[in-house]
């Protein structure tokens, strides 16, 4: 049997080399819109000289059960931001306190990294672990088309607490001893 072979017996190679899988765009998910989500991919990202944290959530349960929401969190700032030097500071400081709220929701893991996070820490410490998105929609006019999608505005516990922003975590009272704790694996 080939590879190309499908369900109903057919060949899948005798396209002609056009295939359409219908569907359409799909409308955003309401703003104001509370989901429960966990994150399955985690990495660094960049697009036009900007370096972000890029996360892509897919909503577990519910009426939106599924779909997938892109999280981009300008954690170095952004530039097209850098001639108002406050803007700048303000945005990588806000998407620092949303990946804490993130991390911290997602068991505290990524909080012990003390440099920038690689990929691996970033996978390591915030996939698959469920919390509650509050959802926005954004609008865009892209070449005289527009086009609207979801943003995460904010990020709560799964355990039924409201979303609210993210707040800065206070320092620890004790520096962690080396050593003390659990193993991390």
């Amino acid at each position: 049997m080939s590879f190309w072979n499908t369900s109903d017996n057919s060949n899948a190679q005798q396209t002609g080399g056009a295939f359409e899988t219908g569907g359409g765009d799909m409308e955003p998910i309401p703003a104001g819109t509370q989901v429960v989500a966990a994150i399955e991919e985690a990495k660094w990202d960049g697009y036009e000289g900007n370096d972000y944290i890029s996360l892509k959530w897919r909503v577990l349960d519910g009426e939106f059960k599924k779909r997938v929401i892109y999280h981009k969190l300008y954690v170095r700032g952004d530039k097209r931001d850098e001639g108002d030097s406050e803007k700048f500071k303000r945005k990588a400081d806000k998407g620092k306190r949303m990946l804490a709220a993130i991390a911290t929701n997602a068991g505290g893991g990524l909080l012990q990294v003390e440099e920038e996070p690689k990929d691996h820490h970033l996978m390591q410490h915030l996939l698959n672990k469920p919390m509650v998105l509050m959802l926005q929609v954004w609008e865009l006019e892209i070449n005289g088309e527009e086009r609207k999608g979801n943003w995460v505005s904010a990020v709560a516990p799964k355990n039924g607490a409201q979303p609210t922003a993210a707040k800065p975590k206070p320092a620890p009272a004790e520096a962690p001893v080396e050593g003390d704790g659990d193993l991390p694996f």
